[in-house]
């Protein structure tokens, strides 16, 4: 089974940290992505989607610390929904990213330049890869990659 999602998207407002009873830092981002495409006259549409991102631990501390609204991000984690109960005994249910992996992308409200990456691994060790950085760290796909936000979709494509 797999269960993976990748966003790049930008925050729709300044990261939300609270901290549970024994410290642990949860920081909550709503992330916007947006798709442009022509619709079947020719007319250039928009479309944006909102999702919930959750970052627990260090993760969160970092995203709380270095992100801000209109930041663009990437994110990658797994979609969890979970239940809970509003005021009035209620069940409700949320379906949000659980984030293991971010990293700040150029743009938005941190200007130029290519932010650093962090993930957060399920084993309990972080790791913290950085531009020049060597060793044990992930290879990022996006670390050179430059940005195609302005670029027209174009809908002349054969399939």
């Amino acid at each position: 089974m797999l269960n993976k999602a990748m966003l790049i998207g930008n925050l729709g407002a300044d990261p939300e940290t609270r901290f549970t009873q024994d410290g642990t830092c949860v920081c909550n981002l709503r992330l916007a992505t947006t798709e442009k495409f022509k619709n079947r006259a020719g007319e250039q549409q928009e479309k944006t989607e909102w999702h919930r991102v959750v970052l627990w631990g260090r993760l969160g501390e970092i995203a709380n610390q270095y992100l801000k609204k209109g930041a663009r991000v990437y994110i990658e984690g797994k979609i969890e929904t979970r239940k809970w109960q509003d005021r009035d005994g209620n069940d409700k249910y949320t379906t949000e990213i659980r984030a293991n992996e971010m990293k700040m992308l150029g743009g938005g409200a941190q200007g130029g330049g290519s932010g650093g990456g962090f993930s957060d691994d399920s084993s309990g060790g972080k790791s913290f890869p950085s531009k020049g950085g060597g060793g044990s760290q992930k290879q990022d796909p996006f670390a050179d990659s430059p940005d195609f936000g302005d670029v027209p979709v174009d809908d002349d494509i054969p399939f």
